[in-house]
């Protein structure tokens, strides 16, 4: 049963992999025997390329901008063109902007929507071709616990989750008969540079805290787990699925 789990040979491409969850799940994919492809923006993806090498496995780094359909298509085809193949893509670039809806600035929405939803869905179409063609692959989104309820002062970032999780189930529904899994993660609290505001605010970090089951925050590497099974051959009869990994948040 265990080596359902193992990815030797998978070649693996992570967006928004220089921090955080993205290089969780680069890592975590390495460990467990992918060949890792790393995105990023902001952040200099090197160092993310120099942990997955160590662990023994292949790694490509690229920097630029995954709303650009140019940077998108490059970097699949500089893929191909050095190792064949594509069977995991792991959407999780992102970002967030807080603000009251009544006042939530239209640039903030525009960029909101364009990077978490309309860039996800983008490159789920420029790799799917590339898996339907394979007759193989493993796509998985990064939604959140927004996917199933609209938070507060987020509207965009909440709009865009729930679409990730749409999304999903849309592919999901056409591609499963070419044998490509697309599945989501729905992340609950876990401590980035995205929920730091958040956490470092005493009151809602303690009432947050109470609330979860678990008794704590999750840090990334808590996701790696769901995101090797969602990537591996275990979960070939998983389709359309939206795994939500918060502590328990959910179950209160």
């Amino acid at each position: 049963m265990l080596n359902a789990f193992k990815l030797d040979h998978c070649v693996a491409l992570v967006t928004g992999a220089t921090r955080g969850i993205g290089r969780a799940a680069a890592v975590g994919l390495a460990e467990a025997g992918a060949d890792v492809v790393v995105l990023g923006c902001t952040h200099n993806p090197e160092e993310t390329r120099r942990a997955v090498e160590t662990l023994g496995r292949r790694s490509l780094a690229f920097r630029g901008d995954l709303s650009d359909a140019g940077f998108r298509s490059q970097v699949v085809d500089e893929v191909l063109a050095q190792w064949g193949h594509i069977d995991i893509l792991v959407n999780n670039a992102g970002t967030i902007s807080r603000a009251p809806a009544v006042d939530y600035p239209e640039a903030d929405w525009e960029r909101v929507i364009e990077l978490n939803l309309t860039t996800v869905f983008r490159l789920c179409q420029r790799v799917g071709r590339v898996m339907i063609e394979q007759k193989r692959g493993k796509i998985i989104n990064v939604a959140s616990l927004l996917a199933f309820s609209g938070g507060i002062v987020l509207p965009a970032y909440a709009a865009s989750k729930g679409g990730v999780a749409q999304i999903t189930k849309a592919l999901a529904n056409e591609w499963a008969r070419f044998h490509v899994n697309v599945n989501a993660i729905a992340p609950g609290y876990i401590l980035t540079d995205l929920t730091r505001p958040l956490y470092g605010d005493p009151i809602r970090s303690r009432q947050i805290n109470e609330r979860i089951p678990a008794g704590r925050w999750g840090c990334p590497d808590d996701l790696q787990g769901a995101i090797v099974f969602l990537a591996s051959r275990a979960s070939d009869y998983v389709h359309g699925h939206v795994l939500v990994v918060d502590g328990g948040w959910m179950a209160r």
